[in-house]
């Protein structure tokens, strides 16, 4: 079989949150390049221990191909490494284009985002019936722009359940957008840090009190803003139900028994 690359989404952060197929093509690997600065290096040692190991923190793009391209040209199989899922702001896509010009044989194994291992960790379904029926996963804007038609302030008008990333450390700018749309400051907000690894933080409050709470925890990066009604509804209690399992809601796998 011809060597291969293979995008591995790690997770958001805890060893045992790698999907199956993502540990075992680890383990196969003869050449592990792994995003340093947010995989945690512990998990590429437990499931890639006999690969040669790059840490891409400090690689440029080209840098990154040259590994790649070197490696598949004597004959072995490299797992390029990203956090989450890597079709989230995981950069894949500039690599994906560059070997597919290179005719390099490729694939993609998705990952555990941080944003449903955040959902987890606040025990919260981010969509109810009634409350919230759509989820927006975005950032606001910093070194990386966005759209204009994409900027919180616009898409804030819908007011959906909203993940965003990338934004912690401009939470005032993200709370001043937020408030300009759909949400207010009693609207409910959670911030989880590092979600899934041993230091995990949880903050739950409102969009009125993010901003202190986030800079009295110290907490400028690797977090999100969870945004939304749906935090609210344990603690108001959930008025609508599923109709999933209502007894009087025929589908097709049950009959109604009302």
């Amino acid at each position: 079989m011809s060597p291969k690359v293979s995008f591995v989404g790690a997770g958001p952060g805890a060893t045992d949150l790698i999907t199956i197929r993502g540990a075992r093509l680890l383990r196969h690997a003869d050449v592990v390049i792994f995003a340093g600065s947010l995989v945690d290096r512990k998990l590429v040692q437990l499931y890639a221990a006999a690969a040669a190991i790059h840490d891409s923190a400090g690689m440029t793009l080209s840098e990154v191909l040259t590994v790649m391209t070197d490696s598949i040209a004597a004959g072995k199989n490299v797992v390029r490494v990203h956090t989450g899922d890597p079709s989230i702001y995981g950069a894949i896509q500039e690599q994906m284009e560059a070997l597919d010009r290179l005719g390099i044989d490729y694939e993609v194994v998705p990952g555990v985002t941080s944003a449903f291992a955040a959902a987890a960790a606040l025990k919260q379904e981010l969509t109810l019936p009634e409350v919230s029926q759509t989820v927006i996963i975005t950032r606001i804007e910093g070194r990386t722009p966005v759209p204009e038609r994409e900027r919180l302030s616009e898409i804030a008008r819908i007011g959906a359940t909203m993940v965003i990333y990338l934004s912690v450390g401009m939470v005032e700018q993200v709370v001043e957008q937020l408030l300009t749309g759909a949400y207010t400051p009693e609207t409910s907000a959670a911030v989880v840090c590092r979600a899934s690894w041993d230091d995990e933080q949880i903050i739950q409050c409102t969009l009125a009190d993010i901003a202190a709470k986030v800079r009295e925890a110290g907490i400028d990066r690797q977090a999100l803003i969870i945004v939304g009604d749906v935090l609210a509804a344990r603690r108001e209690g959930l008025k609508a139900k599923s109709l999933l399992y209502d007894g009087g809601f025929a589908h097709g796998f049950r009959d109604s028994v009302a």
